[in-house]
């Protein structure tokens, strides 16, 4: 099940305006030329930012994502034509052969139990033609970024043509990987909505372990250039 962040209607079609700066993607745009990628799949592509991006840059893009009222919001952007969606799970693909796979954001981290990671990294292993490259990121859990998640530190407005909205973190609680919290966002006609969501925080070494067990090679670990010494960008390649 997605998070109502993703799911409800009214949340996801103010997800972008209240995260706008999409920079992190570039680093993403650029792995995929360094790569020589022409077919792409995006797991966990939301409202599509990332997907439409690679569409108008001429590659042949997927984007897979199991929460419906984002792909509504990514099917109405610029280029959503010229991409595959596909709204479901990474481990339930119809047969795919793409020279690279993404996740980008905080998408690895949702899956929370090590049955439902080994499965997301079968389903990008199956969908890549081999040699092909599975690209993603993850936050270094000594880095403790959730430690700033709250109205102090993460808050953030947009002021839209019906009003305004914002939107602003709470940790609810932190078991050992686990680290729950909920997203407050309040609209200018009085209504507030909230999303709970938790995320994983792997080590380096467990990642790259899980990575080899499903059958990649780690080519690389990368810093994430919009955010230096915080985040792990592994590279892999099928084997």
């Amino acid at each position: 099940m997605a998070d109502a962040l993703f799911e409800h209607r009214r949340l996801a079609a103010v997800y972008d305006p209240l995260d706008p700066d999409r920079s992190d993607l570039d680093a993403y745009a650029a792995l995929a030329d360094e790569l020589g990628a022409a077919s792409v799949l995006d797991i966990g592509c939301g409202t599509g930012t990332f997907a439409c991006l690679l569409a108008r840059r001429g590659l042949e893009v997927t984007g897979l994502d199991p929460a419906r009222a984002s792909l509504e919001v990514a099917r109405a952007k610029p280029g959503a034509d010229q991409v595959r969606w596909i709204q479901g799970e990474a481990a339930a693909l119809p047969p795919l052969q793409v020279d690279l796979v993404t996740m980008t954001g905080n998408v690895a981290q949702v899956f929370l139990t090590d049955a439902g990671w080994a499965a997301v990294l079968r389903g990008a292993w199956s969908a890549l033609r081999p040699g092909g490259h599975l690209v993603f990121e993850t936050r270094d859990p000594q880095r403790r970024a959730w430690q700033a998640w709250d109205r102090e530190h993460a808050y953030v407005r947009a002021d839209l043509d019906d009003g305004w909205v914002e939107r602003w973190p709470e940790v609810t609680g932190v078991d050992g990987p686990l680290v729950s919290f909920r997203s407050v966002i309040r609209f200018a006609d009085g209504e507030t909505l909230t999303s709970t969501s938790t995320l994983r925080f792997r080590e380096r070494a467990e990642v790259e372990a899980t990575l080899r067990a499903a059958g990649f090679t780690v080519a690389g670990v990368r810093d994430a250039p919009d955010r230096p010494g915080l985040e792990f960008v592994f590279v892999a390649r099928r084997s």
